[in-house]
């Protein structure tokens, strides 16, 4: 009996092939487009000591974050209304809303002690799976405990309600009450880009990314950044400063930003080059501009920005943004 315990599983181990993939499967549960309206700001936090890490081993997490959080390009963006959607069919459990729509910097400390999911609501999907949406906008809740929903069904809306500073859906997923990671289910304590995806289309992953890339008429400032997006008012025009800003997220220690301004004629009139990151970024603001305007005004037609990362002596990040005054 010995003998045949110890074939029994290298048998079924040859027979079974690759792991089969979890029978919870989600859909994206924002109405966005990533990298156009809304990113990936934060991953899982997956390290289980004091260290952190993302499921990829880098560092697009913070210490014990639970989940992910999808963000908004802009508080303007979130004010027309961006739909929060159920990943999977279940019923809703728990339900809150009410939470003023607040960045957490303009509140005092302990303001959202016990509401730190501000609006939001939890849906179990059966088998133990569960999945939490926080962070939606006051008001824009739109189901019930005890509802039945189909995957796809509108929850709410993405707003800034509870701990955040900018306009997200954090989502939490949880299998019978443990938090995974959606993106690498089952991946061993430590691993890289191990375990098995739960999303039925999985994001890509991207270290490093622009966020928004625009054109001001004068300095610019990462809150008016992230309460306009790319649209900063007033435009610039032949009679103004000329300025080229990039927000980017997800930047590593070393990394070298790049932002070029170049003139109708093809001739660069800023170049910024930052020093090297000291430490990883989750946001950074970089700008290159002009102040003085030429006598007669600067020459009508099209003036490019040109924004390049450079991490180890490689081009990892580019982007180009025009506008024509």
């Amino acid at each position: 009996m010995k003998g045949w315990v110890a074939l029994l599983p290298l048998t079924l181990l040859t027979a079974a092939g690759p792991p089969a993939k979890p029978a919870f499967r989600m859909n994206w549960p924002v109405d966005c487009r990533l990298g156009q309206t809304c990113a990936i700001q934060n991953y899982v936090d997956d390290d289980p000591g004091a260290a952190v890490g993302d499921y990829a081993c880098k560092g697009r997490t913070y210490p014990g974050h639970d989940g992910i959080d999808i963000r908004l390009i802009s508080m303007a963006l979130e004010r027309r209304g961006v739909n929060v959607l159920t990943t999977a069919p279940g019923q809703v459990l728990r339900v809150r809303d009410g939470v003023a729509d607040r960045s957490i910097r303009d509140e005092p400390l302990g303001a959202v002690a016990g509401q730190e999911c501000g609006n939001g609501l939890v849906v179990a999907h059966g088998d133990g799976w569960e999945t939490q949406y926080c962070h939606m906008r006051r008001g824009s809740v739109r189901v019930r405990p005890g509802d039945q929903i189909k995957a796809g069904t509108v929850l709410g809306q993405v707003g800034l309600s509870g701990n955040t500073e900018f306009p997200h859906l954090h989502l939490t997923v949880r299998k019978d009450g443990k938090t995974v990671d959606p993106f690498a289910f089952g991946a061993p304590a430590g691993a890289c880009r191990a375990g098995q995806s739960l999303w039925q289309q999985t994001p890509p992953y991207r270290s490093g990314e622009v966020l928004v890339a625009g054109f001001a008429s004068g300095a610019v400032q990462m809150r008016d950044v992230q309460e306009q997006g790319a649209d900063l008012q007033p435009r610039p025009s032949r009679a103004t400063p000329v300025v080229a800003f990039v927000q980017a997220i997800g930047l590593e220690q070393g990394d070298v930003q790049r932002l070029i301004l170049i003139g109708p004629d093809g001739a660069a009139l800023a170049d910024n080059k930052a020093a090297p990151l000291d430490h990883d970024k989750a946001q950074q603001l970089l700008f290159a501009g002009r102040g003085r305007v030429p006598a007669g005004g600067w020459p009508g037609g099209e003036y490019r920005a040109i924004y390049s990362v450079t991490r180890n002596g490689k081009t990892v990040l580019t982007h180009l943004a025009k506008i024509r005054i």
